[in-house]
């Protein structure tokens, strides 16, 4: 490994590499285990990228792609005798149009970078996360990352126009176009989104962006079940003055327990409901949108439903409904390393899927209960089990069972937004279609024969 190392820093420079103690002083992020690597190479251009890739396939290295360490399946676990390929020194906006309403970035810039910029021409790149901070736009690519927007605007694969990579040979998979219509043969760029770094390392990525809205308005309902939510919600995007941006629900314990933790008492913020339904819309003026969620209270109220609400009238308070939302770390301090999963279910099946899951869940072990919150807009739930973890192997498995038993029956997706990584591996090869499967190994065997990049994770290395 030390002659590894020194052929290594050849490439990328004192700055671009790191050591044992040395890469110990990094912050490992969301999982333990990213930074157990004794090797961390932080190329600075796309050129130096190529050239450790191709060194470390001359000699059979493993290599493990990582941003901003925020991902929540272990998809940037690393062993020892592992190299960490870090996008931290590609952190360059490099062309942000506001004519085109595109942004063509580095890997290593991270959400709030772009959006910060984008925002000074009144633009945003329609995706957002919580972890915006930390979580950059390779990464993002990667994981083909979803979030509060995903119900209008799509997923990260929905926003990015072309991209530029490196393969696990070395070469350079050319594709960033600034374009939307471009019917020039297969569209290869899409082999990379969501491939988790398994199949090569994003460089250089052309986003897609969009008119930011001049005002923005949020409200908080307060419900009686997740069938009044979804009607709520169907009632709003019929609205021709709400545009919205935002449909997030919480159930009862979830929201209470970040109200808790966050010490949010504002007497307006009723939790006492089952179900609390975050809406949040954006338009060229408040006066429209804040009559609107009225009107909409006001016609829950006449169906006779029992229902709070509150429109948020200061940063202030629009600050804590997010954090009423956001602020899942809360969950893990009360649980910590709490089993957790994150599906997709179609809208008109969530309410039996949540009846079937609780049932089930409580026949397996009428002790363990569980939290529920997620993207009503887009059907995307996260579970998180009210125990901390991790759990023995076999009750993972029979939790899992139960969990993802009927997902593909109703038409939906047992990892929505989070990915495969190493944790949903056994998930996938249980409950992906045969075909799917045999088709993904088979283009992890014929990009990567040698297995190097991000082994371990989504699919077996060749």
């Amino acid at each position: 490994m030390t002659d590894l190392a020194t052929r290594l820093e050849a490439v990328v420079g004192p700055k671009g590499l790191r050591r044992d103690a040395e890469v110990d002083l990094l912050d490992p992020g969301w999982h333990p285990e990213n930074l157990r690597a004794r090797l961390l190479v932080a190329p600075a251009s796309t050129e130096d990228v190529a050239e450790v890739v191709r060194i470390a396939a001359e000699v059979g290295a493993a290599l493990v792609p990582q941003g901003g360490r925020t991902g929540l399946v272990g998809g940037t676990r690393t062993c020892e005798d592992q190299i960490v390929l870090s996008t931290h020194r590609l952190d360059r906006i490099l062309r942000l149009d506001p004519n085109e309403r595109v942004a063509v970035v580095e890997a290593g810039v991270t959400l709030e970078a772009l959006q910060t910029a984008a925002a000074a021409y009144g633009l945003e790149p329609g995706i957002d996360i919580a972890a915006r901070g930390s979580a950059t736009i390779g990464g993002m690519v990667s994981t083909n990352a979803g979030g509060i927007l995903a119900f209008r605007n799509g997923v990260m694969r929905h926003r990015v126009l072309g991209l530029e990579a490196i393969l696990p040979d070395g070469s350079r998979l050319g594709d960033l176009t600034r374009i939307v219509k471009n019917n020039t043969g297969y569209d290869v760029k899409q082999l990379l989104i969501g491939a988790e770094g398994t199949l090569g390392f994003v460089t250089r990525i052309a986003v897609r962006l969009d008119p930011m809205p001049r005002t923005r308005v949020t409200a908080l309902f307060g419900l009686p079940s997740t069938a009044a939510a979804l009607d709520l919600l169907r009632q709003a995007l019929g609205d021709g003055r709400l545009d919205l941006r935002a449909a997030e629900v919480m159930w009862a314990d979830f929201a209470r327990a970040t109200a808790a933790a966050n010490g949010i008492s504002d007497s307006a913020i009723d939790l006492s409901h089952p179900v609390q339904l975050l809406l949040e819309a954006g338009g060229p003026a408040e006066a429209p949108l804040t009559e609107a969620f009225e009107d909409l209270y006001a016609a829950l109220i006449e169906e006779g439903l029992e229902i709070g609400g509150v429109i948020a009238h200061s940063e202030r308070q629009r600050d804590e409904i997010w954090r009423l939302r956001e602020d899942t770390g809360a969950i893990y301090r009360l649980y910590p390393a709490a089993p957790s999963y994150d599906v997709s279910i179609p809208a008109t099946e969530i309410d039996g899927w949540l009846a079937r899951f609780a049932a089930d869940l409580a026949a397996y072990d009428p002790t363990l209960g569980f939290f529920s919150f997620g993207h009503l807009g887009d059907g995307n739930l996260h579970v998180i089990l009210k125990r901390p973890g991790p759990l023995p192997e076999g009750e993972e498995t029979a939790i899992d069972d139960i969990v993802y038993g009927d997902i593909g029956r109703l038409g939906g997706a047992f990892s929505a937004e989070h990915g495969i990584g190493s944790k949903r591996r056994a998930a996938l090869a249980t409950h992906a279609d045969p075909g799917k499967l045999a088709l993904v190994r088979l283009l992890k065997a014929s990009l990567d024969p040698k297995g190097i990049m991000n082994p371990g994770k989504v699919v077996s290395t060749p």
